[in-house]
């Protein structure tokens, strides 16, 4: 049976050193490989996101198609990865853009010795969440929600984030929503620790998604368009976040880690 090598980049995204931020791999294709196989690669990567791109010759607006998924299931949208992906194909040109098919076109731009990252804002209201935040455990002050997934728990302080031990196997019953615990920082406008354990991850490194929430939270209740950002997981990554119109923009760096061939 005949071998099919593609190639494969693991990046650390959102990484101020070695060993920090969150792992992606990356995997540019000439052409999409059916859906089983595309979850069937990133259950073996076994990181928190794999990206696949393809490029779009004809598209106008776009570079390259960009799908991600997680060891379990594909996602709406995947920050970390997607800075990943800008940093693998960027090459010689100043930005990268990128069509997806739940969150619109993003782009990657170069920002001094790392990149500028745009993605959707995502405005968020108050929501009871009683049995999600029993689940999360500690002190929560308010919990927002937005449609299609996603939870904001607001806490005192950084130590109450750091202090987080929540009951997974009942946040996993509630599927795949992204959770977000935040609190002011202590050497950060911000802090925040994520936990995705419905869709395969308990808790993600450093993700870029939830800043799509958490800026625009954060700049109306800071009264500030422009924020710094520490996510307080064990590997720990750091971000610039300024909330323009309804985007996001997000600067951090990348590291390639490893370079190698996936063989199917």
């Amino acid at each position: 049976m005949p071998v099919t090598s593609l190639p494969i980049i693991q990046v650390d995204a959102f990484a101020d050193a070695p060993f920090t931020g969150n792992p992606a791999a990356v995997m540019p294709l000439g052409q999409w490989l059916d859906d089983a196989t595309l979850q069937a690669i990133a259950a073996e990567n076994n990181l928190s996101e794999t990206a696949f791109t393809v490029p779009t010759p004809d598209d106008p607006e776009a570079d390259y198609a960009l799908r991600w998924f997680t060891p379990a299931v594909e996602v709406k949208l995947c920050g970390h990865a997607t800075l990943a992906s800008g940093h693998v194909l960027m090459g010689g040109r100043t930005a990268v853009r990128f069509r997806t098919r739940q969150a619109g076109i993003l782009s990657v731009s170069r920002d001094r010795d790392g990149y500028a990252l745009s993605l959707p804002a995502w405005p968020t209201g108050p929501t009871p969440l009683p049995e999600l935040a029993e689940a999360m455990g500690g002190d929560i002050l308010e919990t927002q929600w937005r449609e299609g997934g996603y939870a904001i728990f607001l806490y005192r302080d950084a130590a109450a984030i750091r202090a987080l031990e929540p009951d997974f196997a009942t946040l996993k019953k509630a599927g795949p929503i992204l959770l977000i615990a935040t609190a002011p920082g202590d050497d950060s406008d911000i802090v925040s620790r994520v936990f995705v354990p419905g869709a395969g991850i308990d808790e993600d490194p450093v993700t870029g998604s939830a800043h799509c929430l958490l800026t625009p939270y954060w700049a109306k209740r800071l009264d500030k368009a422009a924020l710094t950002a520490f996510q307080a997981s064990r590997r720990g990554g750091r971000l610039s976040c300024r909330l323009s119109g309804d985007r996001v923009i997000l600067t951090g760096a990348c590291r390639t880690v490893i370079e190698g061939n996936f063989l199917l």
